[in-house]
């Protein structure tokens, strides 16, 4: 239904989609109002508008408000029409960023508007109404997600930086819509509007006003909000390099330890986790909990004890200096940190098969979000892994796709995925799972059509019919960085503790009297936690408890050690700064 529409008849409200558009209580409307102010509204009042920071949260206490995109433009539509004790706002009113979408009044009212500041500790302070505005907000943003609203990315299937932006906007969680050059009928009518040369591209469109020109992860975080500057000169406490779960757990609990917490990420909040559409054997959730979920929860309570969370920030070098640590970005800021957590976590492995490339991006993925599942339309999809990560993606897949074809190299699918998931798995009718099967070649030129795999029982080789594939097959640290910086193991994760201990330069140790504790590098006062730690559990629930422990230990260094780092000179080992 359009906005149009709404205007020339009756004003219906929208009814709840799945907690989206939930109902305040009237104890909860007294609470707010306590930070609040009421006020009344006329007609045809914007209450925020797309592309611009909010400044209130707003209660509707009578009349009506209308959620539109693109007001005024070619494609206006409703999003949703609110009526009395119904609440307005997005997830970036939590989380700082823009708006993507307006609200318009349109049966004049009075509304409840609470300042976003006294709102966030608000939600952090009253667990009840925290999880009721938090839940709202994250059934929103997918359902932003789903309606391909946002901001518009214009580029080629086959352009590196095409599918760097995309993965940037999907890992993010950002509301947004690709369109493909080379086979979306918009897209010829969008270069010719806005006077764009083909060789531009790719270039980001936002409000039928903002161009960006192939721009870099930075310059479209800032679009949006997002907080992308680059570190302040200065020191921290504690710098935590990447925000997955270790990292995250590290933010709340170094911020809420009165530490100053800088964390920090290359592409997104939430890491390898944000990317699972279920996770069911996480601890305090019996009906499971999906990865953005988790990880918004996450980022806004380091937000609540004041972590500093920066994205995209890439981290290039670490440096002992004086009793403490210089940590470069590839922006060529630096900063200081009295100790530092790595928690960069790994980069999924690329399926090497004949002709992938091509595909990557297109047909080909290593993440299954509500962006993949939504190019699917009811096709045949192949998952390529036998570990959770293939299992949750297989189960979320068969939401969407007609058949889901789990591949999985070895004879037994117990050997690396969970009892649960084995079993939801196995009894699902739509998901077909080929044990002892390889993909060794794809089928098609713009877009997967098929694929070639192997029995390696038998060497049978035959054509399965996918139009999409998903590979979980393992990952690699992130640590190519620390090459020489620090011990790593012959697979690059990072070593601690009693392996940290037997590879640790004697001479940079033995002024403080102690090696190594538990999840320290060979570097003092330099800890590693989750995914990219030599020997960690790979799961959510361990990485998260690392990334507490580090902090914990952060503060035992401390106590103990006083400077963090000593130089040897000359004269032999002596304390500096």
């Amino acid at each position: 239904m359009s906005g149009a529409e709404h205007r020339h008849g009756a004003v219906h409200e929208t009814p709840d989609q799945g907690g989206a558009f939930p109902r305040l209580t009237p104890q909860q409307l007294r609470e707010l109002a306590t930070q609040g102010e009421h006020r009344k509204t006329h007609g045809g009042e914007v209450l925020y508008r797309e592309g611009e920071p909010f400044r209130e949260f707003v209660a509707i206490l009578s009349g009506t408000v209308e959620i539109l995109q693109d007001p005024g433009g070619p494609e206006e539509r409703t999003v949703a029409v609110h009526g009395p004790g119904r609440f307005l706002g997005e997830l970036g009113l939590l989380e700082g960023e823009v708006a993507f979408d307006t609200a318009v009044v349109r049966e004049a009212g009075e509304i409840l508007a609470v300042p976003a500041e006294p709102l966030r500790l608000l939600v952090g302070r009253d667990p009840v109404l925290g999880d009721l505005i938090l839940r709202a907000y994250l059934g929103r943003r997918y359902l932003l997600i789903g309606l391909g609203a946002g901001f518009r990315i214009l580029g080629s299937c086959y352009s590196p930086d095409t599918l760097r932006l995309r993965e940037f906007a999907a890992r993010n969680r950002l509301p947004h819509r690709w369109v493909d050059l080379e086979k979306d009928k918009e897209a010829e009518s969008l270069l010719r509007r806005f006077s764009i040369r083909p060789e531009e591209t790719p270039v980001v469109l936002w409000k039928g006003e903002r161009i960006l020109r192939n721009p870099s992860n930075a310059e479209l975080a800032r679009l949006i909000g997002l907080p992308a500057p680059s570190p302040e000169p200065g020191r921290c406490d504690v710098m935590v390099v990447g925000a997955g779960p270790a990292g995250l757990a590290a933010a709340v609990y170094g911020a809420s330890d009165g530490l100053r917490t800088v964390t920090v990420d290359a592409v997104a909040t939430g890491g390898q986790a944000a990317t699972s559409s279920r996770i069911e054997n996480y601890l305090g959730f019996p009906s499971g909990v999906s990865g953005g979920e988790l990880v918004e929860r996450a980022v806004l309570q380091a937000r609540k004890f004041g972590a500093r969370l920066m994205v995209p920030a890439e981290v290039d070098g670490l440096t002992p200096q004086d009793d403490e640590y210089e940590i470069s970005f590839t922006d060529g800021s630096r900063t200081r940190a009295g100790a530092v957590v790595l928690a960069s976590g790994v980069w999924y492995r690329r399926l090497e098969v004949p002709g992938i490339d091509r595909l990557e991006g297109v047909s080909v993925y290593y993440a299954a979000t509500v962006h993949e599942a939504g190019l699917c339309r009811a096709d045949p999809v192949a998952v390529v892994g036998g570990g959770n990560s293939a299992g949750q993606a297989a189960l979320f897949l068969a939401n969407h796709a007609s058949r889901v074809h789990l591949l999985v190299r070895g004879g037994d699918l117990n050997a690396d995925m969970s009892r649960y998931l084995v079993d939801q798995v196995t009894r699902h009718p739509k998901i077909e799972v080929l044990l002892r099967t390889e993909v060794r070649g794809v089928t098609g030129e713009e877009k997967l059509e098929s694929l070639t795999v192997r029995d390696n029982a038998g060497g049978e080789r035959r054509e399965l019919p996918a139009k999409a594939l998903f590979v979980f097959i393992g990952a690699r640290p992130r640590t190519d960085w620390l090459r020489g910086v620090l011990a790593l193991d012959e697979k690059g994760f990072v070593l601690t503790g009693a392996d940290a201990r037997a590879a640790a330069d004697a001479a940079r140790w033995d002024p403080l009297g102690r090696g190594p504790l538990l999840l320290e590098t060979t570097l003092p006062g330099v800890f590693a936690a989750g995914d990219v730690r030599s020997g960690s559990v790979k799961r959510v629930a361990s990485a998260a408890g690392e990334g507490a422990m580090a902090i914990r230990l952060v503060h035992e260094h401390r106590e103990k050690a006083g400077a963090l780092v000593r130089t040897v000179g000359p004269e032999g080992p002596r304390p500096t700064g």
